[in-house]
């Protein structure tokens, strides 16, 4: 005798998906659509979870830039953003805060990798380089490696 069990609703399955981190609409809808293939039935639930505030475009982009503003920088972030569909003009005062902090994150990022300023060309290309690709500014970098941005920094 086997026991088969319910397999759980669209909006269940969204709920369980919320309950365990925040999700942006592109995210949830793509993962809704292996369990259900009416792309509008899974729009309407999205629309009613975001009514009932389950569901939250700029909720989420505050989620992902608290996880990843100490080790990236804006360029990085703002990609990611991009990526799950959250690039309109309600995210700018989000880009904007971190635009104001960047220069304090590098040189935070830099300081755990780096205990000295580079001393030739090939250390500053590497510190450099570093910076670059956790997505820092030109402007950042450079800033970072001429020993500004110190003074915010304990």
């Amino acid at each position: 005798m086997s026991l088969t069990r319910a397999q759980p609703s669209l909006r269940a399955r969204a709920v369980r998906y919320l309950s365990q981190r925040e999700h942006s609409p592109l995210e949830l809808r793509r993962k809704l659509l292996r369990y259900c293939e009416a792309p509008e039935e899974i729009d309407a639930l999205l629309a009613s979870l975001e009514q009932a505030g389950l569901l939250s475009s700029e909720r989420f982009a505050q989620s992902l830039i608290h996880r990843r503003q100490q080790r990236y920088g804006n360029l990085r972030i703002a990609q990611e953003l991009d990526a799950h569909g959250l690039s309109s003009d309600a995210m700018a005062n989000l880009r904007q805060s971190l635009k104001d902090s960047e220069l304090t994150r590098a040189h935070a990022a830099w300081a755990r990798k780096f205990q000295a300023l580079p001393q030739d060309a090939a250390e500053r290309a590497k510190q450099a380089r570093f910076l670059t690709q956790r997505g820092f500014s030109g402007d950042a970098v450079r800033a970072v490696l001429r020993g500004e941005g110190t003074e915010d920094v304990d």
